[in-house]
């Protein structure tokens, strides 16, 4: 799928800007071949040193969590990397969760199946790490809930080694406390005592953890 696409034909001429370019962030396309639309992270038009050192670095960090995550439903699917500067994926039919809770309030089955797919990341060895900006989370047409954007997520082996792995184990509540961030917003009766006691734990070795763990994230977030 989208073998035939090339750096080349991304012009506004053939395909939509979903969003441009800025200093720090990749224009965003929706392609179409043959009926299937896709969408395209691209750093091409990024300055030469972001988009070579900075662009290719986040490309091949998503397509290893893509290439973990293969066939996974909930996951979108990654067609091809061009010329290790762009991404293409499977578009989402759906909306993203920001702003949602002014419109509608999401079910109690949405959350069930949303923390499922989060246990089946785990399983496969990956942290999303990013969870808590609503963009990244979708409620597809067919109300099950998707998860995007992969740049910032970590492997567990990459953390395997102590103390790195209690910082790892962090990403992993934090991916949950998301899910209870959102129920927070939408089904708040819903949250169960044990996830409230997460959400709002603050011990002193804690805190430590997430002082590490911030810093890492907001490294991740200033290239990602």
């Amino acid at each position: 799928m989208f073998e035939s696409l090339k750096l080349s034909d991304l012009n506004p001429q053939q395909h939509v800007i979903l969003r441009k370019s800025t200093s720090t962030r990749p224009t965003l396309w929706v392609v179409e071949e043959n009926g299937v639309r896709a969408v395209v992270k691209d750093f091409s038009a990024n300055g030469f040193l972001y988009r070579n050192f900075i662009g290719r670095f986040l490309i091949w960090r998503e397509t290893k969590a893509y290439r973990r995550l293969k066939a996974l439903k909930g996951v979108p699917e990654c067609y091809l990397v061009m010329a290790g500067l762009a991404i293409v994926l499977e578009e989402i039919k759906g909306r993203s969760l920001e702003g949602l809770e002014k419109e509608k309030r999401l079910p109690e089955t949405f959350f069930d199946n949303l923390r499922a797919l989060v246990e089946s990341v785990h399983k496969r060895g990956l942290a999303h790490c990013d969870l808590k900006r609503a963009p990244n989370i979708l409620v597809g047409d067919d109300g099950n809930p998707y998860i995007v954007d992969w740049s910032a997520s970590i492997f567990r082996r990459e953390l395997r080694f102590f103390p790195l792995n209690l910082i790892y184990q962090r990403f992993l509540v934090d991916d949950f406390n998301a899910i209870t961030k959102v129920k927070l917003r939408h089904a708040p009766e819903s949250v169960t005592l044990e996830e409230k006691r997460l959400f709002n734990h603050r011990s002193k070795g804690e805190k430590l953890v997430r002082a590490i763990r911030d810093k890492l994230r907001e490294v991740l977030k200033r290239v990602a």
